[in-house]
């Protein structure tokens, strides 16, 4: 459901949609609305184009509308829900058929990984190799409650309410009811990734602050029906190696508080200390969010 082809949002737009053309197998492709430039940009890489989808008073597309066009229009065996800054690799796509694979109904999701792009990406020849090595390379880790792909089978949200998409909640709901349902919830992370392009909020009223507490954002958490970020990458069920291997993830939204509780109580306390012998916030933050000291 893309925002208008226009400006750094249009460029960052055009480079996930195109990402996805370079998928193999190529998957079908839909963009939804009726935005500035998004009939040309579905016509130009030749996916498909639905309008219609239902808003509501304020203009804002609808979830369920979309999700129930979408199940309308396809018989693929598995359904993947993207937000258009996402630029998605072939890992991804492997990623999510190794899980389709192990369980009959699932959810997989992935941390998402926040990039700073400007500008047009060459899709030319082996792109995702300068990718990898320029842009990615300097990917930083976003946050346990930001998800923004989600990959499931087609009839796992037969009840869904009328989220507004693009405000906040939305990832969690999806998280939720997969769980409610007993459904497998799988982080494929350490697979793939979710590259999401760094981009600015002028197009919500409120700007970020609008997307995450304003009014739409309000009614997505009184639908979502739970306390704020009680269903995130914390509370995934099970978790894909590189060895393809998918066991059970236990005790993680557990770890999180104790290396929260750590960062308060030992590293923000102890910064004057840590001055004086040169210990680097950015290496202990990295530590704190479980990262490698190098992303490839």
């Amino acid at each position: 459901m893309p925002k208008p082809f226009r400006g750094h949002i249009g460029v960052i737009q055009r480079n996930a949609v195109t990402s996805w053309t370079k998928l193999v197998p190529r998957p079908e492709i839909f963009l939804f609305g009726e935005e500035e430039g998004v009939a040309e940009i579905a016509a130009e890489l030749r996916i498909g184009h639905l309008r219609d989808v239902a808003h509501n008073e304020f203009g804002t597309p609808l979830l369920d509308d979309l999700l129930r066009r979408a199940r309308a229009v396809t018989h693929a065996p598995v359904l993947c829900f993207a937000n258009s800054d996402i630029i998605l690799l072939q890992e991804f796509l492997d990623a999510a058929a190794s899980v389709a694979s192990r369980f009959p109904q699932f959810l997989a999701v992935a941390h998402r990984l926040n990039v700073a792009v400007q500008e047009p990406i060459s899709f030319d020849g082996d792109w995702s190799r300068s990718f990898r090595s320029g842009v990615l390379s300097r990917g930083v880790r976003g946050s346990h409650t930001a998800i923004d792909v989600f990959v499931f089978a087609p009839d796992l949200y037969s009840e869904v309410p009328p989220l507004a998409i693009g405000r906040a909640w939305i990832d969690q709901w999806l998280i939720k009811a997969a769980r409610l349902k007993g459904v497998p919830v799988v982080d494929i992370t350490r697979v793939a990734q979710a590259i999401h392009q760094n981009h600015e909020y002028s197009h919500i009223a409120g700007g970020q602050q609008g997307a995450y507490w304003g009014k739409e954002a309000l009614r997505n958490l009184a639908l979502y029906g739970g306390v704020p970020h009680a269903y995130t990458l914390l509370d995934v069920t099970h978790e894909l190696t590189p060895g393809g291997r998918i066991p059970r993830v236990r005790f993680r939204r557990q770890r999180f508080a104790v290396r929260e509780w750590l960062w308060r109580n030992c590293i923000e306390r102890t910064a004057p200390l840590r001055k004086r012998f040169g210990l680097r916030r950015e290496a202990l933050r990295r530590v704190r969010r479980n990262e490698p000291a190098a992303k490839v």
